[in-house]
């Protein structure tokens, strides 16, 4: 037990381990558990409930929420792997309730990306996973084990990406949408859809998500349309938007879908 601030600069006993080093200027929430050697940089804010497992290095200008579980050998906040870094101050920002298992990297954002990476709450990023800066990351992600997003990347609702799995940068993953093992992502990945291959194919709805999420089998029966206009007929993609504007149902999935299809701007898998 060591003597520790708090975010409201208020010292009290935390749960860190003789052989940790948590830096003054740190400020660690209330029942955060900090494992033997690992090290919390100055500029780290942890709240509450969070625990941090050994050999874990935490740096730079990162904040972290409530209830994460944070597992041996994690890097987060270190700086951006990228040339045109040059030292400048910038952030990154995970929320609640996430779990960050063994060996995982998540790097800070550069001034050309906003200065920020992100990473919302509920998500599961398994052993060696690698986040790059400047990534968005949405809430109730799944990346399997070896999975690795370059710079820019962002990730929508309730994506899955399985292992050993390489995402380009600026590329943006979908809603619901399922990435298969050992893929290469280099164009966007609309919702609710399977991909898979090397380069990325498309290989279906991700009809087990859509279940899982509580989709309704009216909504589900519109995605499915949508997919076949737009993957099924010979209709550019302008030419499919403007056809699912006008024949379907509309919903936020369906909305939400068109929306993702006029702002792709690498092109989509297909």
């Amino acid at each position: 037990m060591k003597k520790v601030q708090t975010k409201d600069n208020i010292v009290h006993l935390a749960k860190v381990h003789d052989t940790a080093i948590v830096y003054p200027g740190a400020k660690l929430g209330r029942n955060v558990e900090v494992g033997p050697y690992s090290i919390i940089g100055p500029n780290v804010e942890i709240k509450d409930n969070t625990t941090i497992g050994p050999h874990v290095v935490i740096d730079g200008w990162t904040t972290i929420g409530n209830n994460n579980k944070i597992f041996n050998g994690a890097s987060i906040g270190l700086e951006p792997q990228d040339l045109k870094y040059h030292g400048e101050k910038s952030f990154l920002f995970i929320g609640d309730n996430n779990t960050i298992r063994e060996y995982v990297t998540i790097n800070r954002g550069t001034e050309g990306g906003g200065g920020e990476t992100r990473i919302g709450n509920n998500n599961m990023l398994m052993a060696y996973c690698h986040i790059a800066h400047d990534c968005q990351l949405s809430n109730y992600i799944i990346m399997s084990n070896a999975a690795n997003l370059a710079g820019h990347v962002i990730v929508e609702d309730h994506a899955v990406i399985a292992g050993l799995t390489g995402v380009h940068q600026f590329v943006r993953i979908g809603k619901m949408a399922m990435v298969g093992a050992h893929t290469k992502v280099v164009k966007d990945v609309p919702p609710y859809i399977i991909v898979d291959g090397h380069p990325a194919r498309v290989a279906g709805i991700n009809v087990v998500g859509l279940r899982r999420n509580g989709l309704s089998p009216e909504v589900r029966q519109e995605i499915k349309r949508a997919y076949k206009i737009l993957y099924r007929s010979e209709l550019n993609i302008s030419q499919a938007i403007d056809k699912m504007d006008q024949e379907l149902v509309t919903s936020p999935e369906i909305e939400h879908f068109l929306r993702f299809l006029r702002n792709a701007t690498r092109g989509i898998v297909r």
